[in-house]
């Protein structure tokens, strides 16, 4: 029998370390020993900080190792004369978009990256045209990358490196700002090219649903890999992932639930799996037809005195320019003061801009300080103004406490980093305090601030001195939070807060926010791309689509609207998901959408049917 051949590797790593300037002996890389096989799909996965990045970075030269070898495709990345060649063969898409951004005109940026390769033009034009239908965005072919959206940009930043057709892919996160249908696109795109053209693909990702996509999976825990092995072998072993500061999937959380009551499910990675698991459960104890209560609507404080009330909000970017583009077309929506509320929607659907307004980082036209109401021709209507209420505050007046405003309704970005520019993390928390309340005490501004940065779940100590640059991505969301909750604002607003967190971090900053909800802010706002993230959270929800409010209600009403739902290019959560299927089984599981409440619905209607 002759001996296997093995595929010829694309990357080597041979017990590397690196670390920063200024970190010491710390390292961000340390002592990784890894081999990935030409044609092979990898996904990575550990904790902020856990040196995803900095593996990645390693790879194509962006940053020289300490000690240790690193090969790509043969070639050796120490080698400075090796460079060129390495980064036409190895693409990077990075998290954040801005990042990779180099020209103003889309086609452009997509452009770059075959015309430094010498690529003909008509070559160059296919490339675009090929990479922008990739990923969905060939309507905004002559648009300006600085107009876009967070997630529309993140698309054309992918589509720039699909564009290059490189031999390996790597993706930094580059999912995290993305739609479901986006992330959905881009991820079918990769595995597509990974099974038909044999790319070799790196995914370093937190949506544990990419990662499962992969052929293999390794874990990283301070700058070492400490797992390796199929997907289904990683996330079988739920202890060991709670050790490295990662959560178990839903679903794995829901069957460890279930089977504490005796079901005796097999572990299963994927919705229809474990509705075929429950199905076939349900059958064998003879129950058919199964249907649970509607549970007790979910607690919601009201705070009247915060309601906010939108009427008719409309907004154009660029007005009056080649590139105007129609972001809010005739809001209006009623968020009722005390809830936990989000915002869903596609990329491009207007979430950010209508957020914006809301603390008057947009004006409403009205309250612009040159603002003349135009006059009417004579039998024409009168046009219709837009309204925009927060409490007591008018924010079509340009009369309005603008300021006061500001101090009442915080507002944390979606990048935080963009909110950091002190030179210390003390500086920057402060910032907001002193400029609201110049009449401040020192000692009230530092006990104000300490007590900021430790509710975020910060040492204060640790931090306060430490530059906020320096910081990991987590913690810059920490800081860029407790920049804002330092003036107690009664109503917080959060463009997707827990984007390229972790699980574990995702976790605590959810739970940090209710914290706050529970102890002094009227009103939590969160836009946010993960559906199970509103499910499990809010109390109601908005979808917006292409610049309209389209469906306002409680999660539980509006994830049952699917086949809606994903004509609106979003998904549902992972319980809508299982629900769906067992209700086309005669099982009707009524649960609020929330692992938690759906594993006793199921548990309830099992030992009831089966005691029967």
């Amino acid at each position: 029998m002759s001996e296997k051949i093995q595929p010829e590797n694309a990357i080597v790593f041979d017990n590397v370390k690196f670390s920063y300037p200024g970190s010491g002996e710390a390292y961000a890389v340390n002592g990784v020993s890894l081999t990935v096989k030409k044609g092979e799909f990898l996904s990575v996965i550990g904790h902020n900080g856990s040196g995803k990045s900095t593996l990645a970075r390693l790879v194509n030269g962006l940053l020289e190792s300490d000690a240790g070898k690193i090969t790509v495709l043969g070639l050796d990345v120490d080698d400075s004369a090796n460079r060129k060649e390495i980064r036409k063969r190895v693409g990077i898409v990075f998290q954040n978009p801005d990042n990779q951004m180099v020209a103003s005109i889309v086609e452009d940026d997509v452009a770059f990256g075959p015309e430094n390769i010498g690529l003909p033009r008509d070559e160059i034009g296919r490339r675009i045209e090929w990479a922008l239908n990739a990923v969905g965005m060939s309507e905004y072919r002559h648009a300006t990358p600085a107009r876009l959206s967070g997630g529309q940009k993140q698309r054309i930043a992918v589509a720039g490196v699909l564009a290059v057709r490189p031999e390996i892919l790597i993706l930094d996160e580059s999912t995290a700002m993305l739609d479901p249908k986006g992330r959905r696109e881009v991820i079918e795109v990769v595995t597509r090219l990974n099974k038909e053209e044999g790319i070799t693909v790196i995914l370093i990702t937190h949506f544990m649903e990419e990662a499962l996509l992969a052929d293999r999976t390794v874990v990283m825990n301070r700058g070492e890999i400490v797992l390796s092995g199929t997907p289904e072998e990683i996330f079988e072993n739920g202890e060991m992932l709670e050790i490295y500061n990662l959560c178990l999937p839903r679903i794995t959380e829901i069957i460890n639930k279930l089977n504490t009551a005796g079901m005796g499910l097999e572990q299963v990675l994927r919705p229809e799996e474990l509705a075929s698991g429950i199905i076939e459960r349900f059958n064998s104890a003879g129950i058919v037809n199964a249907v649970s209560p509607h549970g007790k609507p979910r607690p919601e404080k009201s705070v009247p005195e915060w309601d906010i009330d939108i009427e008719n909000l409309t907004f154009t970017y660029s007005k009056k320019s080649p590139f105007a583009v129609k972001a809010l077309n005739g809001i209006n929506l009623h968020i009722g003061g005390g809830g936990f509320f989000g915002i869903i929607g596609h990329t491009g659907s207007g979430k950010s801009t209508l957020i914006q307004h809301l603390n008057a980082l947009i004006r409403l036209p009205q309250a612009e300080k040159r603002y003349r109401r135009k006059r009417v021709k004579k039998g024409s209507p009168a046009p219709v103004l837009p309204s925009l209420t927060v409490g007591s505050f008018n924010l079509a007046d340009k009369k309005t406490d603008f300021k006061s405003l500001r101090a009442s309704v915080g507002m944390v970005f979606q990048y935080p980093e963009y909110q950091l520019f002190a030179e210390s993390v003390f500086d920057d928390v402060a910032f907001g305090l002193k400029n609201f309340n110049k009449k401040l005490p020192a000692e009230e501004i530092e006990k104000a601030v300490r007590e900021s940065i430790e509710i975020v779940g910060l040492d204060y100590n640790e931090v306060k001195d430490k530059s906020p640059f320096d910081l990991s991505g987590g913690q810059k969301r920490r800081v860029a939070i407790a920049g804002v909750i330092v003036t107690k604002p009664r109503v917080l607003v959060l463009d997707e807060p827990a984007a390229g967190l972790d699980p574990l971090g995702k976790k605590e900053i959810m739970e940090l926010l209710h914290k706050l909800h529970r102890e002094w802010c009227s009103t939590v706002i969160i836009v946010s791309h993960d559906m199970d993230e509103i499910a499990e959270n809010c109390t109601k929800a908005v979808i917006i689509a292409d610049g309209k409010a389209v469906m306002c209600d409680s999660p539980e009403n509006i994830f049952g609207r699917e086949e809606e739902l994903y004509a609106l290019g979003l998904d549902v959560p992972l319980v809508s998901k299982i629900s769906g299927i067992l209700a086309k089984s005669g099982i009707t599981v009524n649960s609020n959408c929330t692992p938690e409440d759906f594993a006793d619905k199921v548990i309830a209607l099992y030992k009831g049917g089966a005691d029967a």
